[in-house]
């Protein structure tokens, strides 16, 4: 039986929130009824002073880059392990991303890193909070601080965790959550932006508003709306919102079964960590993770590629994940890399992520972990 690495979660009344909203509130456009009940579910529990939905966490980001007035040269540190969006973000408004390295236990930017690469053009510095699991946010809050920079979380993989009881991406000045398909919660493709600054409101509503202020319009606060500076189109479908509504409402159903699947991994697979054969995943007593992802990494490159060939051959589906933005073209061309690359692309090479979805069964995960006790016993 085929184990796909991913299956967008479903419980069972997306198909209802979507009737509804077409049949019932006929409106499927942005800012529908959906699209607010999300959101105010996410403010509440979340604790978030703003949050907009978006139609991806890469536009959260851009929309972040622009409320954070990121400027044609200006500098970002960010890990360049980590998807495309969160350089593309600050590449477009005319930025250079500046590459530190990764902490090998967690594949989170190593805040010990980011201090000396502070120029006097750096504006903002970008944590990744890789496979749900925070970064050290209490250092990263205080040098930006002390060098008056921006605090950006990209929180794509972070939804419903935390840092010290705050959940990531309400930490720094903005964050940036994804519902993709591959998300623990998922609306298709989604995303919000979150800031704790409520004087960002306004310019975040005309920004995702086209460049209008409709938004106030809509409130009953002005007569009619107009033009009023830079927008473009961030409002994802109502019929989007609809699907991520069942998903809200399910929120702890679902992490609860991602936990189950994440602890069966964990506690079936330390045998051959303790073997010195994979390694597993770390997770600071200051996190609280989501379960979003379970990887192991293993001996190097080469391994790994067998060890996915080997999956496959048994139609299990594992993936490898980032190759380092530093070492792609577009890295290197708006980018660079700042001290030595001692982590980031080494232990990139050994990842393996596993199958992790809110439908796969404990049967499914028992049939994983004995593939992957099969291939080390040869």
């Amino acid at each position: 039986m085929r184990i796909d690495f991913n299956r967008p979660p479903f419980v069972g009344t997306e198909t209802e929130y979507i009737r509804e909203a077409v049949e019932v509130n006929h409106m499927i456009c942005g800012d529908g009824p959906f699209t607010k009940k999300c959101s105010a579910w996410m403010k509440e529990h979340f604790d978030s002073k703003g949050l907009l939905l978006t139609t991806s966490c890469t536009h959260a980001l851009e929309m972040a880059a622009y409320l954070a007035d990121i400027q044609p040269g200006d500098e970002v540190i960010m890990p360049s392990y980590t998807f495309v969006s969160t350089a593309d973000a600050f590449v477009l408004r005319g930025a250079t991303c500046v590459f530190v390295d990764v902490h090998p236990e967690t594949m989170n930017i190593d805040e010990t890193q980011i201090e000396a690469a502070i120029t006097d053009k750096t504006k903002a510095i970008v944590p990744v909070h890789y496979a749900g699991v925070s970064c050290a946010m209490d250092e990263i809050l205080d040098i930006a601080k002390r060098h008056n920079l921006k605090v950006i979380e990209d929180a794509a993989q972070g939804v419903n965790a935390f840092y010290k009881g705050k959940a990531l991406g309400t930490i720094g000045d903005f964050g940036a959550y994804s519902f993709h398909e591959t998300k623990n919660y998922s609306m298709g493709e989604g995303g919000a932006l979150l800031f704790q600054d409520e004087a960002y409101l306004e310019d975040a509503e005309i920004l995702r508003e086209k460049g209008t202020n409709r938004s106030k319009f809509f409130r009953g606060q002005i007569d009619k709306y107009t033009w009023v500076g830079y927008g473009s189109s961030y409002l994802p479908s109502d019929m989007n919102a609809a699907y991520l509504w069942a998903q809200l409402e399910a929120c702890d159903k679902i992490n609860e079964k991602r936990r189950a699947i994440w602890d069966f991994y964990n506690d079936n697979l330390k045998e051959l960590a303790d073997q010195g054969l994979i390694q597993q995943p770390f997770v600071p007593d200051y996190a609280t993770h989501n379960a979003h992802m379970y990887y192991i990494k293993a001996k190097d490159l080469e391994e790994r590629t067998a060890l996915i060939k080997f999956l496959r051959e048994r139609e299990i589906y594992a993936a490898f994940h980032y190759v380092p933005l530093h070492t792609a073209t577009a890295g290197q061309k708006f980018g660079r890399f700042f001290g030595e690359d001692k982590y980031t692309t080494s232990e990139s090479d050994r990842l393996v992520r596993l199958p992790m979805y809110y439908s796969l069964t404990m049967d499914d995960a028992a049939t994983v972990v004995e593939a992957i006790k099969d291939f080390y016993k040869k």
